[in-house]
């Protein structure tokens, strides 16, 4: 038995009875050694044994969890003060690690599962913008504080933007100093169990956004961790070779690297097993398997991480969903065979960009049904996809939420809601797993910027907006038990008319299938369409209903009885008076 294996297993600090044993990897080092409150911040601190593989351990009587250290690695000349790279809390990004037992949070006898896929609608929330106030940047007790706000609204998942430590006070997350911390200003680990805990008991789920093409660039102390680099470059954790730039600095780790690539997949599963989260999603994959980022210079050390940490996540926990984004529609981003990376989905640009288009088109004659019908087609695995309308970076730095494009003079006006709610109607109607953006739901107008919140006021002012989205997301996921046809894979268009800007489409799953018809021209129409079958056919939802807008038209739109007369290669047709920039949906009665 080596000295490695007689010790307390793991790495980072790990508390016991009587104090707290330490594991650190810091192979080019001389000594190590482990300083904090229980040696009183001495200089030299309590030395630490050299074991296998480059590691040192420790074990300090009387340290206990609350306790401030860093480790103090020599290398030659150099003395180095360093944050333990798995802390799971630091006191601030450029502070100090804190002891932190990792069992000791009450779960409750928390057991939750991750919804099937086909019953997956995902909520898009970034905690220090979401309920804060100006100057103030939000905590996860505040978005938990708004958990029956998105209950209300029937989502089934959260996905979270990252809320590992960075530097500042203010980020959108994609920057983290310290991968293993929760960020002490959104409340540190427990407060991040605790809103999984709150979540789970109003049966939403939670997805969490983990960055792996990049550390940093700001306060990372694991740069040049242990006192090696070459190039001046990163050292022990990242690339010290061309291999190493991204548009964030020389800061890509070596996935080659056996250490790093454990550090990596540690820590994909210690937010799925320490946290109960139930997904996670991959940021900018396209720079973990591409070493400029332009789909060239393949690293294929990337993809074999990735497929690594997904593998071993689809066998450790198969209720678990693993979303990349990387936005360059590459099957084999959701391919675990033949050298694919194995997600479950990925975020879609052939939804967002065409839908987009059809929705801020100046003129209806620039809005073409042939690609809007294309963009809800999407593939032969529809829950192989994100789609939506709205997302972090779709409506930041100079992109625009869908209600200020469509008319940024009025973005409260007819135009914009007819609109911005059409969006919302053919996200959560089309194959694919619909994914909203923090107050789409209340037409928020305003870019997202980290520093600006909500404006929670909007909830109530456009408080029929979100009774809107709530009645779509209920029969997206057939809350009602007549829409099942929203849920499945199946995907027929019944009708589409360029001239007039309408389109019709069949939805199935089994035996239930759903109509839609959409309307993309400023003026109602009457749509004469194939039906799937004769009979009667009961309006579900009609985006121009007078109910959800005083601005709306109420357009009547009435139950279809479809004949037996063939159109279009369907057994029957009907006639579906349609508002403008209206959807609807029938079911049959």
């Amino acid at each position: 038995m080596s000295e490695h294996d007689a010790h307390h297993p793991g790495l980072g600090s790990m508390p016991h009875d009587g104090g707290t044993a330490f594991r650190v990897w810091a192979p080019n080092a001389d000594a190590v050694a482990v300083t904090g409150g229980f040696t009183d911040w001495s200089e030299d601190g309590h030395a630490m044994v050299a074991e296998d593989d480059g590691h040192w351990y420790a074990d300090v009587d009387g340290a206990r969890p609350g306790d401030e250290y860093q480790f103090v690695i020599t290398n030659g000349e150099q003395r180095l003060m360093r944050i333990d790279p798995r802390a799971r809390v630091v006191t601030n990004s450029s502070g100090n690690a804190v002891v932190y037992d990792r069992d000791a949070f009450d779960w409750e006898g928390d057991t939750f599962g991750c919804p099937p896929h086909d019953d997956l609608v995902i909520y898009e929330a970034h905690i220090g913008s979401f309920v804060a106030a100006d100057g103030d940047a939000g905590d996860l007790g505040g978005v938990a504080g708004k958990l029956d706000h998105l209950a209300d609204l029937g989502v089934s998942a959260v996905e979270l933007m990252p809320v590992t430590e960075f530097a500042g006070d203010y980020s959108w997350g994609y920057n983290p100093s310290n991968p293993f911390a929760v960020s002490s200003s959104y409340g540190g680990p427990d407060a991040l169990k605790d809103f999984v805990k709150q979540a789970h008991r109003h049966g939403i789920a939670v997805i969490l956004d983990v960055v792996i093409n990049h550390f940093g660039p700001s306060d990372l102390a694991l740069w040049q961790f242990d006192g090696w680099s070459e190039d001046e470059k990163g050292g022990i954790y990242f690339y010290n070779d061309e291999r190493s730039s991204t548009p964030w600095g020389d800061t890509r780790p070596d996935y080659g690297r056996e250490e790093v690539r454990s550090y990596l997949h540690d820590n994909a599963l210690m937010w799925l097993e320490e946290f109960h989260l139930d997904g996670l999603r991959f940021d900018a994959t396209l720079y973990v398997r591409t070493i400029d980022g332009l789909g060239t210079g393949d690293l294929q050390e990337g993809w074999d991480l990735m497929r690594s940490i997904t593998s071993t996540i689809r066998e450790r926990h198969p209720d678990k969903i693993l979303i990349a984004e990387d936005l360059q529609s590459d099957p084999a981003i959701t391919t675990g065979d033949d050298g694919g990376a194995g997600f479950h989905a990925q975020w879609d640009p052939g939804f967002v960009h065409p839908v987009r288009r059809v929705l801020t088109a100046v003129d209806d004659h620039d809005r073409s049904m042939a690609e809007l019908a294309e963009a809800l087609r999407g593939n032969d695995a529809p829950f192989r996809r994100v789609i939506y309308t709205e997302s972090h970076d779709e409506v930041a730095e100079g992109s625009l939420r869908v209600p200020d494009e469509v008319d940024g003079g009025d973005p409260t006006g007819w135009a914009a809601q007819k609109r911005a709610t059409l969006g919302l109607a053919l996200t959560l109607t089309s194959p694919g797993i619909p994914m909203l953006f923090q107050g789409q739901e209340f037409l928020e107008d305003q870019e997202f910027r980290d520093t600006a919140p909500l404006d929670w006021e909007r909830a109530e002012q456009f408080r029929d907006l979100v009774r809107l989205t709530g009645d779509l997301v209920r029969l997206r996921r057939d809350g009602d038990g007549v829409s099942g046809g929203l849920r499945g894979d199946g995907f027929e268009v019944l009708h589409l008319d360029d001239d007039a800007k309408t389109l019709a489409w069949a939805r199935r799953a089994g035996d239930d299938v759903a109509v839609l018809v959409v309307n993309a021209s400023s003026e109602p129409r009457d749509v004469t369409t194939g039906m799937p079958s004769a009979g009667p056919w009961t309006v579900r939802f009609n985006s121009d209903a007078s109910t959800y807008s005083a601005l709306f038209a109420g357009h009547e739109t009435h139950d279809v009885e479809a004949v037996e007369e063939p159109v279009d290669e369907q057994p029957a047709s009907g006639t579906v008076s349609v508002g403008a920039y209206t959807l609807v949906v029938l079911t049959p009665a």
